[in-house]
């Protein structure tokens, strides 16, 4: 996700609604595109192939908009922090889906709203009451009912790179959120994209080690444009709608990922996976629920 605006620009919730739906479409394209190069060529090639491709779409987009003025910023530490979460992130977003199917993938990354109330309470200092925490242990039942650690087939690989991931999301969502209204959304995304294109590029000499077939091409295309083009709904989402009637349809990337994991790898999570992405969905609308009634 991305920063946030308080007070759309244009206020309509169902073309906010629309735009979100469609924005996590986009995402399960980049995810499925993400798992099958990333199962192919290391790690950090196949991050570049997607940085360089997403930084060509957000660019021209941005500049066809607003000219060379989109790349004035005045938070350089806090686009250099973003962009190197942002690359963290992928990386282990990445890795996880080497271990686990794209919908118990997604339902896991779908936590980040819980998992910022702990952020909030731990490191931010804020205050939590009792039903919150009680959605944050709900949320984490349902994540590992979904990775099942003991059970048949679990790795440690599959419980150590989803949370580490988890991590990472989150406290690039809470950098996100301490930039909402600081930059344009556009800028913010035009050097997240740029910066972690540019670690990537660093290490581009020790982990390219694969020509380049047309179906990597395609699965290329696929993490650049659907990370581009999801980020950029959103972002017209938010200025539609505000976060709180956004947020709910967010989880409407689990059953695109789980149709993307059928289409791709004939994939049908079982009853208790689906049972743990149910948890993880309710718990994390009643999150949301909860931050709408605390706001008024």
């Amino acid at each position: 996700m991305v920063a946030r605006f308080s007070v759309p620009r244009c206020p309509s919730a169902l073309t906010g609604i629309v735009l979100t739906i469609a924005a996590t479409a986009a995402f399960s394209v980049l995810d499925a595109g993400s798992k099958y190069v990333g199962s192919l060529v290391p790690i950090f090639m196949a991050l570049w192939l997607r940085y360089s491709l997403q930084s060509i779409f957000t660019i021209g987009f941005a500049t066809s908009r607003w000219g060379t003025a989109i790349f004035r910023t005045r938070h350089w530490r806090f686009q250099l922090a973003r962009g190197m979460l942002f690359c963290l992130s992928n990386a282990c977003a990445m890795m996880s889906l080497r271990y686990l199917p794209l919908a118990e993938f997604t339902a896991i990354i779908a936590m980040t709203p819980i998992a910022m109330t702990l952020v909030a309470a731990l490191w931010l200092k804020q205050p939590v009451s009792r039903l919150r925490w009680l959605l944050v242990f709900v949320g984490f039942a349902g994540t590992l009912v979904i990775i099942r650690p003991g059970g048949e087939g679990f790795s440690f690989g599959a419980l150590f790179w989803p949370l580490l991931q988890l991590l990472a999301n989150t406290t690039y969502q809470i950098v996100s959120s301490e930039m909402a209204g600081r930059e344009r959304p556009e800028t913010t995304q035009i050097y997240t994209s740029l910066l972690a294109f540019s670690l990537t590029t660093l290490l581009l000499p020790w982990t390219w080690s694969a020509s380049m077939t047309p179906a990597l091409w395609l699965g290329t295309l696929a993490m650049g444009l659907g990370s581009a083009v999801g980020h950029l709904l959103l972002l017209k989402a938010y200025e539609y709608a505000r976060p709180a009637t956004i947020t709910p349809f967010l989880y409407s990337q689990i059953p695109f990922a789980l149709c993307a994991g059928w289409f791709m790898y004939g994939h049908i999570p079982d009853q208790w996976a689906v049972a743990g992405m149910v948890t993880i969905a309710v718990g994390g609308m009643l999150s949301v629920w909860l931050s709408v009634r605390e706001s008024r």
